[in-house]
């Protein structure tokens, strides 16, 4: 007998689990057929939503015409029809030959009275050699049964005779009878009432799922219309949690998440200006004690390391100055460079502007913050060129602000390294040339904080182009 060991299944079992973990798993992907039907699905939670309670109305209304017609309208008709050539049946028995005129309107008085049907002889007469007429074909086939089971003779129904009657010739052997009956003998007006009440309460009830569902909507639409806006770092006032509970449940959660990060940022931003403040007072000592110890080459190297670190220090406050609370207002962005571009073109840079034209780039946003973000751009491309190309375009909903230079640009791989704080490209610890590292960290984040975005690409001039795109 073989042995079987404690530790035999474990290990099968962790053979097969090998085997499964090493087989490649099969991810599916949506077809062409589901690609296709997803295209002309709505977008819209609005849309979704009627979809989901329009498409079971419609499926029970095609369900109940489908039994309807199947059913009752079958049993209708068969009834109406079978009563109908009863009816004519009987009054053929009745006229007994020789068939004169006179017998047959006698009878037709009576058939009239009691059965709504007037009679009319044709002595001689012989059907004409043509199908019957009749727009209702499944009222035709009953008829035709019922005509051969109760009647046994040749026929001829028009279901279009005047004055709403239906004409129905019948060959005897001495001549053709003429047989005039109300529609109403064959056709009920049930019908039409089913389908006119099908589609009255179909709209009823499509009419009240729109309010209802637009009710429902609304406070989902105004959570994601203040959620763009506190997005795009504009002030979000008047919102409050409504609807239903899973949508109150969103919109507290959505306040409790913008005061977490209105919170830290105050918080990030009183840090960075309390540091900065309190090393400007030992810094402002020590440069009082350099100045004490005279002139010579190690002090002129001490005083050169504390002017860089109190540039450094004015850059910490810059950037803290850029994420304070200034409250958004609407502007014209174009007018707003254009102010930029005439403060800078005072200091001998040759700057060409393109401004859009009056009205075309108004945003809210917040004036002092975006105008040193488009600042520091513009001396930027003025340090490193001697060129500089600025334009203000509108393309559709966003704003784009393009700043371009004849410099030696930045390389493609490095473009990102460069907005990293107090990262210098520039090789050398000339703060004249180099800078802080801060000027594109600082434009970064006052953009971002407006819900746009800045890069950097290549510029026509050969340099490096800034692009900022602004959401309106």
């Amino acid at each position: 007998m073989a042995e079987i060991t404690r530790d035999g299944p474990s290990l099968s079992r962790a053979r097969t689990d090998e085997a499964s973990l090493s087989r490649p798993r099969v991810i599916e992907t949506p077809g062409p057929a589901k690609k296709r039907l997803k295209r002309y699905l709505p977008k819209t939670l609005f849309g979704r939503a009627l979809l989901i309670i329009v498409t079971p109305l419609v499926l029970m209304q095609v369900i109940s015409t489908y039994v309807f017609y199947e059913r009752h309208w079958e049993i209708m008709t068969r009834r109406l029809v079978h009563s109908l050539a009863g009816d004519i049946a009987f009054l053929i028995e009745e006229l007994r030959p020789p068939i004169t005129h006179e017998w047959v309107a006698e009878l037709s008085e009576r058939a009239n009275r009691h059965f709504d049907i007037e009679l009319h002889w044709q002595p001689e007469g012989i059907l004409p050699n043509q199908p019957s007429y009749s727009v209702f074909d499944q009222t035709q086939e009953a008829m035709k049964d019922a005509m051969e089971t109760k009647v046994h003779r040749p026929y001829i129904m028009n279901t279009d005779f005047v004055d709403r009657r239906i004409e129905i010739l019948v060959q005897l052997p001495s001549g053709v009878l003429q047989v005039l009956a109300h529609k109403k003998r064959l056709f009920t007006s049930t019908t039409y009432v089913f389908m006119l009440w099908m589609i009255g309460s179909s709209l009823v009830l499509f009419a009240i799922a729109i309010v209802f569902m637009r009710n429902q909507i609304r406070p989902i639409r105004r959570l994601a219309i203040a959620a763009r806006a506190f997005g795009l770092g504009r002030d979000v006032t008047g919102f409050k949690p409504e609807g239903a509970t899973e949508v109150r449940q969103a919109s507290a959660a959505f306040l409790q998440m913008r005061d977490r990060i209105n919170r830290q940022l105050s918080q990030r931003t009183e840090m960075l200006a309390g540091v900065s403040h309190d090393l400007r007072t030992p810094l402002t000592r020590m440069k009082l004690e350099l100045a004490m110890l005279g002139d010579n080459d190690d002090i002129a190297e001490l005083k050169a390391d504390v002017t860089e670190m109190e540039r450094m220090v004015e850059g910490y406050l810059a950037f803290a100055r850029g994420e304070g609370a200034e409250v958004p207002v609407e502007i014209d962005v174009g007018t707003l460079v254009n102010d930029v571009i005439a403060n800078e073109r005072r200091g001998g840079t040759r700057i060409v502007y393109e401004q859009p034209d009056d009205g075309e780039a108004v945003l809210p946003a917040r004036p002092d913050a975006l105008r040193r973000a488009v600042a520091n751009l513009v001396q930027n491309a003025a340090r490193y060129g001697s060129r500089v190309n600025v334009a203000v375009v509108r393309a559709g909903e966003i704003i784009e602000i393009t700043v371009d230079d004849d410099g030696t640009g930045i390389p493609a791989d490095r473009r990102e390294e460069a907005f990293q704080p107090f990262k210098r490209l520039e090789p050398s610890r000339n703060l004249e040339t180099g800078g802080t590292g801060l000027g594109l960290t600082i434009s970064r984040d006052i953009i971002r904080s407006h819900g746009g975005d800045l890069t950097l690409e290549d510029s026509p001039l050969g340099g490096l182009r800034a692009v900022i795109r602004l959401p309106i």
